[in-house]
């Protein structure tokens, strides 16, 4: 597990730059959008993804890493917002939402590697398509229960299922990176 921790990092950095590249660029305009948008662009990512593994043909010149990475980025804003509530402005600068994003992954890893510990790192196994399969079931389970305003009888919450969503992407981009 200790190759696992190293490469999860590695995964975790790259997807941090882009992050705070785009805060730079941007601001935390992100900081407006209600979950359910959050949980749509991760949709259409994820979907996005399942479009490049299915079509021979590609009309547009980025691949499934870059969206494995947007699935990250979006489920870590949508972790704060869960924990912050929407802004109705841009109202975090860099060091605030980099430090939210630093919380969110570290408990995020520490879920993984408890995971990873009593699966005995199954995921190895799993194919990309399959982890892509997950996170979109996944995000049908979060709109479920984003329509049913948050209530749950027997199910993990929301914040469980975009750490999940989080995990599965980062093991995607461990694989194709393999």
């Amino acid at each position: 597990m200790q190759i696992t921790s190293k490469q999860y990092d590695a995964v975790i950095e790259k997807c941090r730059s882009l992050f705070v590249n785009k805060m730079k660029d941007y601001g935390s305009s992100w900081r407006i959008l209600r979950l359910p948008s959050l949980t749509d662009q991760i949709f259409i990512k994820a979907q996005r993804i399942r479009q490049l593994q299915e079509n021979e043909v590609r009309k547009v010149d980025e691949g499934e890493a870059s969206e494995f990475i947007g699935i990250i980025n979006y489920c870590i804003m949508a972790l704060i917002q869960l924990d912050y509530g929407v802004g109705k402005y841009p109202d975090f600068d860099l060091e605030k939402s980099t430090e939210l994003y630093d919380k969110h992954v570290k408990i995020t890893k520490d879920l993984m590697e408890n995971k990873n510990h009593d699966y005995g790192e199954a995921w190895r196994d799993m194919r990309v398509s399959s982890l892509d399969d997950l996170i979109l079931q996944k995000l049908l389970r979060v709109k479920q229960i984003e329509n049913n305003k948050g209530k749950t009888i027997v199910s993990e919450g929301l914040d469980a299922n975009y750490q999940d969503m989080i995990n599965y992407a980062a093991f995607a981009l461990i694989l194709m990176n393999e």
